[in-house]
């Protein structure tokens, strides 16, 4: 990098004409040129120098090219966290691109400016079978999309809302206003949050009409009394698996893969993903089974001892997978067979990754196996004392070490035995439909893919705006 920084300012700063402005159109392009490329090589200041240079003479004469320059300006300040004289350089981009009918531009630059000044915090809600999740992050424009920066995420207690009682809809309105609360705090706006019932919520309690529509009004009263302008702001209780899944696919996984993977969550109340087409149309699967649902129609009467439990639960996992896990991933779904990469998510995907490999607490994608899942339902099924208490001795670096323990203790108080053993057991047949092909599988949790779906919400939003507003500047 000092190399090539070297030969840049000996360029420049050698010939004596080139240390004042430059002389026409052809040498501002190249004092642009340049300045980009030391901000590259992290020479904010140097690159500043040159673009100042180039000003005069493309405000005579290239409007186009004063734009590039005032961005270029913007991000170099902005390099040197001088974020109010960046501000006032994308301003000046945008009003350019603007008035060149350059949409794509303009909404760039428009994010942008919403990055830099802080205001590009976005909350999502999650409420789903096994409790309430809440999401704030930050959007980054990168590589021609939009991803996500996950700032606040708190571990949601345990509360299972798709048994419907009184408790715990009580439990769940409690989290409810902590989440609210911190929303309010960080004045995030009503069109920048997201609050959803999850599919599985909807799957459930649909069953139930009037104990949905309970559970609805109790979130929408304590939602319009939280925050200050939320008229505009509804409870979205009609998501379905399918639409779950796209959501989670695009809130987790980056664009550029998206033709090369496909994605399963395994959530408490059902199981769902898919996978996206060269033509961008997303096939979905699901299952109306997840960790929590199964364990009670392993035992609904909660009467089995756990012995007899154990046996049952094999012998209905056995048969869903059967009749319909295998069905669906080796005939239903031939595209999920040529996507080499599956992206995990959901709480059981969560608890064989910090049981298994507690020394990946601090890795964003950990790889799994089918011998991993294999080994998590034999231990959740022969040996769950030492399942749950994984060796950490070998964990010598004390931050990750915290967060392995921190996941552990997390776990244990979202899942009891029987739920473990349910999950286990159904993520053990679905990696092995998966697996049972001819192309060779990869499997990756991806950790935070539980508010993957809720951040997807707006990642689609920002990068259909910005695609149409490309299309437009194309025609």
């Amino acid at each position: 990098m000092n190399y090539i920084f070297s030969l840049i300012f000996i360029f420049v700063y050698s010939v004596p004409a080139l240390a004042q402005s430059a002389r026409n159109l052809l040498e501002a392009q190249h004092f642009i040129k340049l300045g980009n490329t030391l901000r590259m090589v992290d020479r904010p200041e140097q690159a500043i120098d040159l673009l100042l240079r180039a000003l005069p003479a493309v405000k005579s004469t290239d409007i186009y090219m004063e734009a590039i320059t005032y961005e270029n300006l913007g991000y170099a300040y902005r390099d040197q966290e001088n974020s109010q004289t960046a501000l006032g350089y994308f301003h000046k981009a945008q009003t350019l691109y603007k008035k060149l009918n350059f949409g794509a531009s303009e909404a760039a630059m428009r994010q942008l400016i919403s990055e830099t000044a802080s205001k590009d915090l976005y909350a999502g809600i999650d409420v789903g079978a096994s409790g309430v999740k809440l999401a704030i992050f930050r959007t980054i424009y990168e590589n021609g999309f939009y991803n996500k920066d996950v700032k606040v995420k708190p571990i949601a207690p345990n509360v299972t809302l798709v048994s419907g009682t009184a408790q715990s809809f009580k439990d769940g309105q409690e989290v409810m206003k902590a989440y609210l609360d911190s929303i309010r705090r960080y004045n995030i706006p009503a069109d920048h949050i997201y609050v959803a019932f999850s599919s599985g919520v909807n799957e459930t309690l649909g069953k139930t009409p009037a104990k949905k529509k309970k559970l609805y009004e109790l979130f929408s009263a304590l939602v319009t009394n939280s925050l200050p302008g939320s008229d505009s702001l509804f409870i979205d209780s009609t998501l379905t698996a399918a639409r779950e899944a796209e959501l989670f696919m695009i809130g987790s996984i980056p664009r550029k893969l998206w033709l090369t993977a496909s994605c399963v969550d395994i959530g408490s109340g059902n199981t769902k993903g898919g996978y996206y087409d060269s033509g961008h149309r997303f096939h979905s699967v699901s299952l109306p089974y997840g960790t929590k649902t199964l364990a009670n129609l392993i035992d609904n009467n909660r009467s089995l001892s756990i012995e007899e439990y154990k046996k049952e639960a094999q012998r209905i996992v056995k048969m869903i997978a059967d009749t319909a896990i295998n069905v669906e991933f080796n005939t239903m779904s031939p595209g999920l067979h040529q996507r080499k990469t599956v992206a995990m998510g959901g709480g059981i995907a969560w608890a064989m990754a910090a049981y298994l490999h507690p020394e990946k607490a601090g890795t964003t994608a950990v790889p799994l196996t089918l011998a991993d899942a294999e080994q998590f339902a034999r231990l959740a099924v022969t040996d769950y004392q030492s399942l749950i208490h994984p060796d950490l001795s070998d964990l010598t670096d004390p931050a990750v070490r915290r967060k392995a323990e921190t996941d552990l203790v997390n776990v244990q108080n979202q899942f009891n035995e029987k739920q473990l053993i349910a999950g286990s057991l159904l993520m053990e047949a679905v990696i092995r439909a998966y697996a049972n092909t001819s192309i060779p599988k990869r499997f990756v949790f991806i950790r935070d893919s539980d508010i993957s779906w809720v951040t997807g919400k707006f990642l689609e939003t920002l990068n259909q705006n910005y695609e149409k507003a490309m299309a437009r500047d194309a025609r």
